[in-house]
């Protein structure tokens, strides 16, 4: 039996470096699963960046703005009016910046379903007038891909006489 094919002794040079190359692959697994979750974490990054807006921040805005606006339509002074309007205003550009739409669409624009629910239906004589806003009852709230709250409205809808 030549030296080679002999059995190594415990503690030898040849077990050092198995145990060295043990270790070395147990390191090298440890750093692929760190590089794969940091991976992970910047591909949902990019995916939040992509759909442009922090949700569950936009909607709490967007129910403080809902708020701040009703206190201003019930404000008992000119002076509480501006107030609450100039922080509705505030609340509003952190939606927006942060990715959020208020949806508010004007009389007469077209219903559309995909942004819009309506939530009362009124006769109109004027035939132009067929499927498009009397009035904006509660603004929406959308995302970018996303409609979040439509906005409720009442719709015209033509009624012949």
């Amino acid at each position: 039996m030549s030296p080679e094919d002999a059995p190594a002794e415990p503690g030898t040079a040849d077990d050092r470096l198995a145990e060295r190359v043990e270790d070395l692959a147990r390191i090298l697994a440890r750093q692929a699963g760190t590089v794969e979750r940091l991976a992970d974490a910047e591909r949902a990054r990019e995916a939040r960046d992509r759909a442009g807006a922090d949700l569950p921040l936009v909607v709490e805005l967007f129910a403080l703005l809902g708020e701040v606006t009703a206190c201003a339509d019930t404000a008992e002074s000119e002076r509480e009016r501006a107030a609450f309007a100039a922080v509705a205003a505030r609340v509003e550009r952190l939606l927006v910046g942060r990715g959020g739409t208020v949806v508010t669409p004007g009389a007469g624009e077209p219903f559309d379903p995909a942004v819009m629910e309506a939530s009362d239906v009124t006769a109109t004589a004027n035939e132009d007038e067929d499927r498009t806003v009397a009035e904006v009852l509660a603004p929406g709230l959308s995302v970018p891909a996303r409609n979040v709250r439509p906005a409720r409205v009442v719709v015209r809808a033509f009624r012949s006489a």
